[in-house]
């Protein structure tokens, strides 16, 4: 689900990527094509062991760039507000768009003078495992508002604007799963997502060094208990098709 974002406003030193990563950068253009709603059937345990995600992981899935307006992004810094250091290691927080993924793009595209309006994902999964690289990884994506990571080390969150409470966004890296046709509403559950969807995130993370244990939801780090995302995931079944990558070993503890 969408948030207001976080403003660059009182911040001090940009802070230099630790996100290591090997096909985060956009490589294709979108081509003027609409983006359509598939019907498609979410994720069991059979796909698990099907030849499809076989495959998926040894393709790429396809790649669109549909980068936001620079006003819906900023730089991630290496001080807080107080000038401390910041040391946090990135963690990857899932979300899900409660929308289609064109209109979910169409906001992040559309200039937002006023910081509270702010709001972008990094990478956004739609329906047909297509992936949409929003904002680069190297900036600070405005996914999460008030809201603090609960790691091993104690709660993590970074105040970089004297307006607003602190928040995750600083060391985040934000995905979004498109929402399915029965999820544009409040309930707390819906059909789920695609076995595509779930490939590409898995082949998306297995390109980055963000162990399991820092790979959560909006839910989980949101403060304010109004959010739910991403509803009806299939965690188990997800990170059981993440750790067939060999680029996990050493990950999932």
């Amino acid at each position: 689900m969408l948030s207001v974002g976080l403003t660059s406003a009182q911040a001090a030193k940009p802070l230099q990527s630790q996100l290591t990563v090997s096909h985060l950068s956009p490589v294709q253009t979108t081509a003027g094509a609409s983006l359509q709603f598939l019907k498609s059937r979410s994720l069991d345990e059979s796909d698990l062991t099907s030849d499809n995600l076989q495959l998926a992981q040894a393709a790429p899935p396809r790649q669109v760039t549909a980068l936001a307006d620079p006003s819906n992004f900023g730089d991630r810094y290496a001080t807080d507000i107080n000038g401390r250091v910041l040391r946090n290691d990135f963690i990857a927080v899932l979300h899900e768009t409660v929308g289609s993924a064109q209109s979910a793009i169409n906001l992040f595209r559309t200039h937002h003078p006023r910081d509270q309006d702010q709001v972008s994902y990094h990478a956004l999964i739609g329906r047909d495992g297509t992936i949409y690289y929003i904002v680069p990884p190297e900036k600070r994506a405005f996914g999460a508002g008030n809201s603090v990571f609960d790691g091993p080390s104690g709660p993590e969150t970074v105040r970089t604007n004297s307006a607003f409470p602190p928040s995750v966004n600083n060391f985040a890296y934000h995905i979004s799963l498109e929402t399915p046709g029965d999820g544009m509403n409040n309930r707390r559950s819906h059909s789920g997502y695609t076995p595509n969807q779930y490939a590409s995130l898995a082949w998306l993370l297995a390109q980055t060094t963000i162990p399991d244990s820092r790979i959560t939801t909006h839910q989980a780090v949101d403060r304010s208990g109004n959010r739910m995302d991403p509803r009806s995931f299939n965690g188990q079944g997800f990170f059981a098709l993440l750790r067939r990558y060999p680029t996990r070993s050493g990950l999932s503890g």
